[in-house]
């Protein structure tokens, strides 16, 4: 979720392959842990930020009863088109909208949740606001972001292996955007700033990621996400050579066949404090 002035694009074939390949490369098990998260909460309405192909959205509408509104946004309509397609198992609002201005009332959700979403956000320090706004007093933002580079063993390896041919220069996006906001000292403080006055819990969690072969998580890295620009601005070979080096890089690392990496990021919770006089 980026504006394309600014930043990242999610459209073109990205959608397709990020839902295909790297939805349950990556994003699954997280997912799931947020729907959890969310569900404990017991909201009478739930509100999803930069729901991308909607892999949480699904969770959600799994796990919380059928009479729990669930509103689904994101920057891009390609990836809410994406999400739509997959459906639910039960309705859910699929709205555009972007999280730095978002279209609904004040004190409108019980829980805003983001899965790793916040880290593309241009204004960290607007969106946050704006989730405080949208949330009712007592309300929670539940959100999570990739911890670095080093602890996320797929990236890792793979930019290393398309490092070389990137131009020189610059920070990689992979480095730049996804694993580029993991201070949880820093989150604390852009949360403070965005007017939350409670401190956020932050809790790293590992997890497993699996695929059938190598070729997998080369693919979803170097065409399902935004890196995918960097390689095509190498020439017409290049995204093909990246993903055969990134291919070969995560088969010598991990074997020829299933391939197991860890995964690790960070959840972050925070409550919109109470109305003056509540309680």
């Amino acid at each position: 979720m980026h504006p394309p002035e600014t930043g990242p694009v999610f459209a073109g074939s990205i959608p397709q392959v990020y839902a295909q390949h790297l939805v349950p490369l990556i994003f699954e098990p997280y997912a799931a842990d947020l729907a959890s998260r969310v569900a404990r909460r017991q909201p009478a309405r739930v509100l999803e930020i930069a729901a991308g192909t909607g892999v949480v959205t699904r969770h959600l509408a799994r796990v919380l009863p059928p009479g729990v509104p669930i509103v689904a946004t994101d920057l891009s309509q390609p990836m809410l088109d994406q999400a739509a397609a997959a459906g639910t198992e039960r309705p859910v609002e699929w709205r555009q909208a972007d999280a730095q201005q978002l279209p609904f009332p004040d004190g409108s959700f019980d829980v805003v949740v983001c899965q790793f979403g916040a880290m593309f956000f241009p204004d960290k320090v607007r969106a946050f606001a704006e989730a405080r706004r949208v949330l009712r007093p007592g309300g929670g933002f539940i959100f999570n972001v990739w911890d670095r580079i080093e602890e996320n063993e797929f990236p890792d390896v793979i930019l290393r292996a398309v490092r070389p041919i990137l131009p020189d220069g610059g920070t990689p996006f992979m480095i730049r955007i996804p694993h580029g906001y993991h201070d949880a000292p820093a989150i604390a403080r852009d949360l403070a700033r965005a007017g939350f006055t409670q401190p956020p819990t932050v809790t790293t969690l590992a997890q497993r990621s699996h695929a059938e072969s190598p070729r997998v998580p080369a693919v979803a890295f170097c065409q399902g996400t935004p890196m995918r620009a960097e390689l095509e601005r190498l020439g017409p070979t290049g995204l093909t050579e990246a993903t055969d080096l990134a291919t070969a890089a995560i088969a010598s690392r991990f074997g020829p066949g299933v391939v197991d990496g860890k995964l690790q990021a960070l959840v972050v919770a925070v409550e919109r404090e109470e109305a003056a006089g509540a309680g």
